[in-house]
């Protein structure tokens, strides 16, 4: 395979298709025709000796011969734009940027109202392009793979191609619906370990913080529902006998804590760290500090 004189704008092509899976959209995201695009991955097919990308119904499954190149190429194309762009100043107030951000429930829910009205008041013309997940690492393959410029959860595992900056904790209260009997006076281990539990798990597992935590003390309590969706508990346990522990922030950015007595834990459990996770390509990038930096300066009180 020569390789010799390949059109870098083949490049291009190849980190928009990947973070699309969709021709046509990829097409808009370079300022490209679907022919034009359809075109390029034709060549880059014929160059790379691979399929490259597979048609299904949810869209462009990159082959594994793609994954093994995305890093790589979108690690080679950021640099070049650091390159050319790193002496030029980044004015938010005129500029019609856009930003890919992949968040997880919660900070969607918490941070993502607060992030659009402050962008519309000190830089109007940027455009967001917002991602969801779920477990903690995929974090790292949308970083890895260019499909977002940052992601807000929970920390990733630690490694050495993807930084981060604390952005916010949460910590954990008990909720039980108003009129619960347990609901009437402190909320003690002994009457904690005679309710039924809901775990939220967005990962589906079965042993959470809590169970954990109770185990160390040589207790288990008893779990009657486990459930991923996160905004559905306060509802749930509103509506229920129900004892769920829940992060603070959840319960009233719910509209159910008025219906809720919530509580301190009787155990002690660590707050829950979110983090801003970035690329170490996109690190020095003035567009992406800036935004970094915009971000870590909401106001989430």
């Amino acid at each position: 395979m020569d390789l010799h004189g390949i059109d870098l704008n083949l490049l291009v092509a190849f980190d928009a298709l990947m973070a699309e899976r969709n021709v046509t959209r990829a097409g808009i995201r370079i300022g490209r025709t679907q022919p034009a695009m359809s075109a390029a991955l034709s060549r880059l097919r014929g160059l790379l000796g691979d399929e490259l990308f597979i048609r299904s119904p949810n869209g462009l499954q990159p082959t594994p011969r793609a994954l093994d190149l995305a890093e790589p190429l979108g690690y080679a194309l950021s640099e070049i734009q650091r390159t050319l762009a790193f002496t030029q100043t980044f004015d938010p107030a005129v500029s019609t940027a856009t930003f890919s951000v992949a968040l997880s429930d919660h900070p969607t829910f918490k941070l993502l109202p607060v992030l659009l009205d402050a962008l519309r008041q000190k830089a109007p013309g940027i455009t967001l392009r917002i991602h969801n997940f779920v477990a903690r690492d995929d974090a790292i393959s949308i970083l890895d793979a260019g499909r977002a410029d940052l992601t807000i959860g929970v920390p990733p595992t630690s490694t050495a191609r993807i930084l981060t900056r604390p952005l916010f904790e949460e910590r954990f209260v008990c909720v039980l619906r108003r009129d619960h009997p347990a609901a009437s006076g402190p909320l003690d281990l002994d009457t904690f370990l005679s309710l039924s539990h809901l775990l939220v798990s967005p990962e589906n597992e079965r042993f959470g913080l809590v169970d954990a935590a109770l185990a160390s003390m040589g207790h288990k309590r008893r779990l009657a529902v486990t459930l991923a969706n996160l905004y559905a508990a306060p509802l749930l346990i509103a509506r229920s006998d129900l004892i769920a522990t829940l992060m603070e922030g959840v319960v009233k950015a719910s509209g159910h804590s008025h219906s809720l007595a919530i509580t301190p834990c009787p155990i002690a459990i660590d707050p829950v760290p979110f983090v801003l996770a970035w690329h170490r390509r996109n690190d020095v990038h003035p567009a992406q500090r800036w935004f970094r930096d915009f971000v870590a300066g909401l106001d989430l009180a």
